[in-house]
């Protein structure tokens, strides 16, 4: 028997861990803490992740994530079993019929809010129908919620309990995408990189409602002289800021307004800059922009979509395969021992390559080769039965 330790004898224990203080990328902190995010922006700003709900009430953040979550939810949705024998077709069925009643498109448009914060939870919500244990709804939570303790795990965190309490076995659904390693647990969402661009873009609408404010009117500027009493400054003042709403005015004798017109040579782009800012949203959550980083006509249209599409899958694939793993399975092993899980999945097409693939798929058929069923679903969606034929008579 070799020693424990002996060349080529794997060992069977977690080395690089995260929950014995031996992390340097961390500062130290005791075991009965709470893992705090990584986030570089979030622990500037005191780790509150209503910053990041603040970056949500920008337009084109809100109207670009929109896109990208109903591109996902638009898709064909289904369950394929994990085997085929009788109890693993019966808990795809099982599944199938449970996640329609249940409102599964809903359920995925509110986790993939989980890529923008950086991760999602869920609240399953079980019970009876006689000896089967059934899923009669998912109901996904604030992020902000919950935390993570030293060992990774989910802890609801409460008012009288900022260190949060311990959740049960089974009883939730979460996710985390984003980050670079696994040592994260909250993840890294897209708010990370949309912060600064969206604080620029404020500011710079700002400047330019001053902007427009300085060059649009002229400032009032009131003129009293040197004897005037407190009284009559305050009714000059009245006087210069009724100029802006008030057709007519009147000031004490004695006392003058001009009217100062601002400025200044060269251009100013503002409206450039906020374009600017954008456009770097529009990148971050769509991974591309209409305005650059692709030619011009046809190709830009169809290699920016492209890029979409694969923003698009990575999604699905995210939502269904941490599905897959916890709440298909659960589901399974509770009501159906023995089964092979199912697999939720959705498809996310191109629709331009359709074409070229059904005239590919119509050569080879000319040529003998006849698809599978299977794959004409799997490719062209729908529902599709084969085309009887009448052999011909000899």
């Amino acid at each position: 028997m070799p020693a424990p330790n002996a060349p080529g004898t794997p060992l069977f224990r977690e080395v690089a861990s995260t929950d014995d203080g031996r992390d340097i990328t961390r500062e130290y902190w005791s075991s009965m803490e709470l893992r705090t995010p990584q986030d570089s922006v979030l622990q500037d700003k005191g780790g509150d992740y209503t910053v990041y709900e603040e970056v949500l009430r920008d337009d084109q953040v809100a109207s670009t994530l929109q896109q990208r979550r109903l591109a996902v939810t638009s898709a064909e949705w289904g369950v394929r079993p994990g085997g085929n024998d009788r109890q693993s077709l019966k808990a795809a069925d099982h599944l199938r019929h449970t996640l329609e009643s249940i409102g599964w498109d809903s359920i995925t448009e509110k986790m993939l809010y989980g890529v923008f914060f950086g991760y999602a939870v869920a609240e399953c919500l079980w019970d009876r129908a006689g000896s089967e244990v059934v899923l009669s709804g998912i109901k996904v939570r604030k992020q902000r919620r919950f935390a993570f303790d030293e060992e990774g795990q989910l802890r609801l965190l409460l008012r009288d309990n900022p260190k949060g309490e311990p959740l049960p076995a089974r009883k939730f659904w979460h996710f985390c995408s984003g980050a670079d390693n696994d040592d994260e647990p909250y993840g890294l969402g897209l708010a990370h990189w949309l912060y600064w661009p969206v604080y620029f873009k404020r500011n710079g609408i700002k400047l330019w409602l001053i902007f427009m404010d300085k060059f649009g009117m002229p400032t009032a500027k009131g003129i009293y002289p040197v004897n005037a009493s407190e009284e009559e400054k305050r009714r000059l003042l009245s006087a210069l800021r009724a100029i802006q709403t008030d057709s007519g005015i009147i000031i004490p004798e004695g006392m003058q307004i001009e009217l100062i017109e601002a400025s200044r040579g060269g251009q100013v782009h503002y409206e450039e800059f906020i374009d600017r800012m954008n456009a770097a949203i529009s990148k971050v959550v769509l991974s591309q922009t209409l305005t650059t980083d692709a030619a011009g006509g046809r190709y830009k249209s169809e290699v920016q979509k492209s890029v979409r599409n694969e923003v698009v899958r990575a999604d699905a694939d995210l939502v269904c395969d941490s599905f897959n793993r916890t709440v298909a399975r659960w589901l399974t092993e509770w009501n159906h021992p023995g089964a092979q899980p199912p697999h939720v999945w959705r498809l996310v097409r191109e629709e331009s390559d359709l074409l070229p693939r059904a005239e590919r798929d119509k050569v080879l058929f000319s040529m003998g080769f006849k698809p599978t069923l299977a794959y004409v679903q799997e490719t062209y969606g729908g529902h599709w039965t084969e085309v009887a034929t009448d052999l011909p008579s000899r």
